[in-house]
């Protein structure tokens, strides 16, 4: 069997000039020259490296001369079927700022921003960290068994919301059932799009991606014309019932192409987290995340306490969530040219500049709010879009549920304490939200620091590599 796999490795490898590059590969990683267009699936070795899975024959073997469809009638309902799963789950998620700034006025006016602060946050936090076992499940069984049931769980917790009166209903209904059936319906949507698309990765993960920002458009505008005409329960309910009808379409389009890795484990596997990129690419969605939430939970509690008209502090969010679709989409096809990671590196930069440029001197006017909604809204859809193509260029395709699970599942902490985190910043600046603005601005640029230090341990330091 030895003598297999080391007749099957690729030649081009031996001729690679840097050790550091030939270490890399047989470390398991994606094993990518940058701009070589082949993936190159090597039998992967039990032992200290990454990209291996916890299996007791000591072996895990993997495809080897991989090609991908790029499109087809196949691939593209797999798009249209993440595409309608992310449109149900995400566009809940893109529109918390509407629940929060809506119960915190009602039925828990008695509570303060940062206790209130913790049912979305714990929601936020269990979408990503029950992926520990998503991404490993999907790798080795596909997505039928959890595209299904999330989406019958993400209906009832909706329904359920809509008669929550104390706060240990919301907690019950949305923090800990909404958050763990997204968690089933967030990892496979995402990741099934990489078993059809390899070139073009960039792109139809972007496409599929809008779906959340366009639900967090037409979510809270939804609810809005809503409330007024039926109130908070059948609003809730309508909500629900749109839910249902989108995440059927998840469930019968959402599939995998690849099969699982030979003797793959459905354990999560943290020994990958030794692989420094990997570390590194994480520590930078960590802190992107934990600075992304913010605004969209407390965009919309910032226009009320700085005398904008209630009816303005809810479009606010739509305004921000629709420049996100452009921002999921443009730069995917953008990110297939010049690299994910310079992709995601560009946008982290507009975002520290929206936060520091935009909002903290211009936010209290309409002008300065509407051009910061705007930026930060197209600058984060790209990085919610590309973050997975990032760590998809880390790993071979059949590891990249695990590979993503596991960064996501650290991330879980980020913004399990986001929004408490700024909730206690307002409060501690007497209800002023300067604070804010300036945390919010430094989690991004650590953020664009620790991406940037992934791709050099990558590629090398020149910034002008396509990575």
């Amino acid at each position: 069997m030895e003598e297999t796999e080391k007749s099957d490795r690729p030649p081009q490898l031996s001729s690679v000039p840097e050790a550091r590059d030939v270490s890399r590969t047989t470390k398991g990683q994606a094993g990518v020259i940058p701009n070589q267009k082949t993936d190159l699936f090597l039998a992967q070795e039990f032992g200290s490296g990454s990209d291996k899975s916890n299996t007791g024959s000591g072996q895990e073997t993997l495809l080897g001369d991989e090609t991908y469809p790029e499109g087809g009638l196949q691939a593209w309902l797999v798009v249209f079927g993440s595409w309608c799963g992310l449109l149900a789950s995400l566009g809940l998620m893109n529109s918390i700022a509407t629940f929060q700034t809506y119960i915190a006025t009602h039925q828990l006016s008695n509570y303060d921003e940062g206790t209130i602060g913790w049912i979305f946050s714990l929601y936020t936090a269990l979408c990503f960290l029950c992926g520990v076992y998503i991404g490993p499940l999907f790798d080795r069984y596909g997505p039928r068994w959890l595209v299904g049931p999330g989406g019958i769980l993400v209906v009832a917790s909706v329904m359920l919301m809509s008669i929550c009166t104390e706060y240990w209903h919301f907690m019950l209904s949305w923090g800990i059932l909404n958050g763990i059936a997204t968690s089933l319906l967030f990892t496979p949507c995402l990741t099934a799009v990489g078993h059809f698309f390899r070139e073009r990765r960039g792109f139809a993960s972007g496409l599929a991606s809008t779906g959340g920002g366009l639900g967090g458009v037409a979510f809270p505008l939804i609810m809005q014309s809503l409330f007024d005409r039926v109130g908070w329960g059948w609003a809730l309910r309508i909500q629900g019932f749109i839910c249902l009808f989108l995440l059927g379409f998840a469930s019968l389009l959402v599939k995998k192409r690849l099969p699982p890795a030979k003797n793959a484990s459905p354990h999560p596997d943290f020994r990958i987290m030794k692989e420094k990129a990997f570390l590194l690419l994480t520590v930078g969605v960590f802190f992107l995340e934990l600075g992304l939430f913010i605004p969209l939970a407390y965009i919309s509690s910032y226009a009320l306490a700085n005398g904008f008209s209630e009816k303005f502090a809810f479009q606010i969010l739509p305004i921000l969530n629709a420049a996100s679709v452009f921002g999921r989409a443009l730069p995917g096809w953008w990110a297939d040219k010049i690299g994910a990671f310079n992709t995601n590196m560009i946008s982290l930069c507009v975002t520290i500049f929206a936060c520091y440029v935009v909002w903290l001197p211009f936010g209290h006017t309409t002008a300065g709010l509407v051009i910061f909604a705007v930026m930060f809204g197209f600058a984060t859809g790209n990085n919610i879009s590309i973050t997975p193509v990032c760590v998809g260029k880390l790993c071979h395709t059949q590891h990249y549920g695990r590979y993503y699970a596991t960064c996501y599942t650290v991330v879980s902490v980020a913004v399990l304490l986001s929004l408490p985190v700024a909730g206690s910043i307002v409060k501690a600046t007497n209800g002023s939200y300067w604070g804010l603005i300036l945390f919010t601005g430094l989690t991004q640029l650590v953020s664009v620091i620790a991406m940037y230090a992934a791709k050099v341990e990558s590629v090398g330091w020149s910034p002008w590599t396509n990575f």
